[in-house]
């Protein structure tokens, strides 16, 4: 079995950006399916309090770290980025933060 590459983005929203965070997915720039080695992506939402999950899979560690220095990495997003952005001019807490883990598929 050839394994995948796996990452999981955690990201917490404040409660008042979960919407905005939601239409931001369904609306998304699909920029990361034009990435060579970019297998699939879900989003997953927390039942109740949680942090999302957006679990990404690709045929190798170099297609992700590809896909992060990528213009189509700033292109999916910018708009988020430039949520956060306007909550650091107004001196204002981030409306969601994230952090992402790596892993090695084993079994499907």
């Amino acid at each position: 079995m050839e394994k995948k590459f796996v990452a999981i983005n955690y990201i917490s929203c404040e409660p008042h950006y979960r919407q905005r965070f939601e239409e931001l997915f369904a609306t998304r720039a699909h920029a990361i399916d034009r990435m060579p080695g970019f297998i699939d992506m879900q989003v997953l939402k927390p039942n109740g309090e949680g942090e999302y999950l957006i679990v990404s899979h690709w045929s190798s560690e170099e297609a992700f770290k590809s896909w992060t220095g990528s213009p189509e990495f700033l292109e999916g997003h910018k708009r988020g980025f430039d949520d956060i952005k306007k909550a650091k001019a107004e001196g204002t807490k981030p409306p969601m933060t994230s952090s992402f883990k790596t892993y090695t598929e084993i079994s499907n």
